[in-house]
C-alpha cells in the first residue's frame, strides 16, 4: 500500500513538471508563461535635443529661391554703312587716241576690194609661168589676172587684149591698188601684157604679173623695159 501511494506521487509529480515545462515557440506565448515582457523604449533626452534641433534648423533656414534670370539687353540695331562703289575701270573703247599711230597702216574703205584683191594675188607669187595657165601649177599673164577675178566672182575676158577694152581707163595721178596695168611688148602693135597694181609711190607703179622668164613677180615702171612698153590703166568694172 505505501509502494502504491509512493508511485501514484512521482506519477503526479513528473505529470506537473512535464505540463509547467511546455515548449515556448512564440513570444505570446512567453508573455502568457510571464517570461518574457515587451520593453518600452524611451527616447534619450540628447536624441530629442538633436531631434528639436534639427526640426528648429529646418523651420529657421528659409528656403533658397534662385534668382531671376537677368535679361540680356536687346542688341542694338545694327547700321547700315554703305560701302563706296567701286570705280569702274574705264573701258578701252572710251579712250580716244588722237594721235596717230605711225606704225599702223590701214587701207582705205574706198579701195577695200582693191586690197583684198593684191592681197590674193600675193599668194601666186613665184608661181611659173605657164601658156593658157590660171591655176598654181603654172600661170601665164592674164591667167592671173583671171585666176584672182575668180575668188571675187568677178568676171572679165580671157586674154589682156580682151581686158582692156573693159573697165575705166584711169589717170595716173587717180591709180589705185587693184587696177589693171597694160603693155605691148617685144614691139607688138596691140596689148598683149597685163598685170595689177600693188603699189603707188610718187610717179612709180608697181604691179604683179606673170612674166616669161620668172613667172609671176613683182615689177616697176621705172625699169626701162616696162617704162617703153606702158600703154594704159583701167579700173575693174563694180570695183569701188
Amino acid at each position: 500500500m505505501t509502494r502504491l501511494r509512493f508511485f501514484f506521487l512521482i506519477s503526479f509529480l513528473m505529470f506537473t513538471f512535464v505540463g509547467s515545462s511546455q515548449i515556448i515557440t512564440s513570444k505570446k506565448q512567453a508573455m502568457k508563461k510571464g517570461v518574457y515582457q515587451p520593453r518600452t523604449e524611451t527616447t534619450s533626452p540628447a536624441a530629442t535635443k538633436t531631434s528639436t534641433e534639427t526640426s528648429a534648423a529646418t523651420q529657421k533656414v528659409p528656403a533658397v529661391t534662385k534668382p531671376a534670370a537677368t535679361q540680356k539687353p536687346a542688341p542694338k540695331p545694327e547700321v547700315a554703312v554703305a560701302k563706296p562703289k567701286p570705280q569702274a575701270k574705264p573701258s578701252k573703247k572710251n579712250i580716244i587716241n588722237e594721235e596717230p599711230d605711225s606704225d599702223l597702216v590701214f587701207p582705205s574703205f574706198t579701195n577695200y576690194l582693191g586690197n583684198q584683191m593684191i592681197n590674193n594675188a600675193m599668194g601666186f607669187l613665184g608661181v611659173r609661168y605657164r601658156g593658157g595657165g590660171t591655176t598654181p601649177a603654172g600661170m601665164d599673164c592674164s591667167g592671173m589676172v583671171t585666176a584672182v577675178l575668180n575668188i571675187f566672182d568677178i568676171k572679165m575676158p580671157r586674154s589682156s587684149h580682151e581686158m582692156a577694152q573693159v573697165g575705166e581707163k584711169v589717170d595716173l595721178a587717180d591709180v589705185q591698188a587693184g587696177d589693171l596695168i597694160f603693155f605691148k611688148t617685144n614691139g607688138r602693135s596691140v596689148i598683149n601684157h597685163v598685170g595689177m597694181v600693188v603699189e603707188i609711190i610718187g610717179d612709180e607703179i608697181k604691179f604683179i604679173h606673170s612674166s616669161t622668164n620668172k613667172g609671176v613677180i613683182i615689177s616697176s615702171t621705172k625699169e626701162p623695159y616696162y617704162k617703153r612698153s606702158f600703154v594704159q590703166i583701167n579700173r575693174i568694172p563694180n570695183k569701188a
